[in-house]
């Protein structure tokens, strides 16, 4: 089933458009990887789905659901979570209320528990400050919000930035069991071949534009393609 389609979009700040006519589609389910250069537009795109990007044309499709039309409190209701690359949790709240304070949530402290079930690191340290916890702890709890409300997508901009190996391999590991609690996965991602490994299908950006898309063992498969745009092994 297809849960996100963009058609046509265009988006930037200002007069400039850092993402140019992008055309991507999500299918329930699946993990998506955007990769590219610096400076391709990843994170402007994101943006631009989740109604953060100052300006937008174009067609974004949630479902049913014309997204360009909502605010980006709206575009939550109708089943997407986004966990920015920074600021994703708020460092003077504890642990717990970090979860309490999520909208949109029904059943609100059988999820919490729900989300210390899945995440016994937090449990252990729910009365603590989320500014106190280890890079890894912090992208835990990144997570727990965004399944808060149980939604159908998450949007994940640069998910491991600044992490140690260990802890990219934990984060990627969360990603990867998305799809076994019925959410599918759309990742802008620095680690291009790390993040494609799980993925079921890229997008390769360069200059705001799409350059190359394709199931996900392909792109890896292609020793050019990848050299260029992912780096060497």
């Amino acid at each position: 089933m297809r849960l996100l389609t963009v058609e046509d979009v265009s988006a930037g700040y200002g007069e400039v458009d850092i993402v140019k006519q992008m055309n991507l589609t999500v299918d329930a389910g699946e993990i998506v990887t955007i990769a590219g250069t610096n400076g391709a537009g990843k994170s402007t795109l994101v943006k631009a789905i989740m109604g953060l990007a100052p300006r937008c044309n174009g067609v974004i499709r949630f479902g049913e659901h014309d997204l360009l039309a909502m605010k980006a409190e709206d575009r939550i209701k109708c089943g997407i979570s986004y966990v920015p690359q920074v600021a994703n949790v708020f460092g003077p709240l504890t642990v717990t209320e970090n979860l309490q304070v999520v909208e949109h949530v029904k059943d609100r402290g059988a999820r919490i528990r729900e989300m210390f079930d899945l995440f016994p690191a937090l449990a252990e340290r729910r009365r603590a400050q989320a500014g106190s916890l280890s890079g890894g702890e912090r992208q835990q709890l990144a997570f727990a919000r965004a399944l808060m409300p149980r939604p159908k997508m998450i949007l994940l901009d640069e998910p491991t930035a600044a992490l140690s190996h260990a802890l990219v391999e934990q984060v990627l590991g969360l990603i990867r069991g998305l799809p076994g609690l019925g959410i599918a996965a759309l990742v802008v991602e620095q680690r291009a071949r790390q993040s494609l490994e799980i993925s079921d299908r890229g997008y390769i950006l360069d200059s705001g534009r799409i350059v190359l898309t394709g199931a996900a063992k392909a792109l890896l498969a292609d020793e050019q393609m990848a050299r260029y745009y992912l780096g060497r092994a």
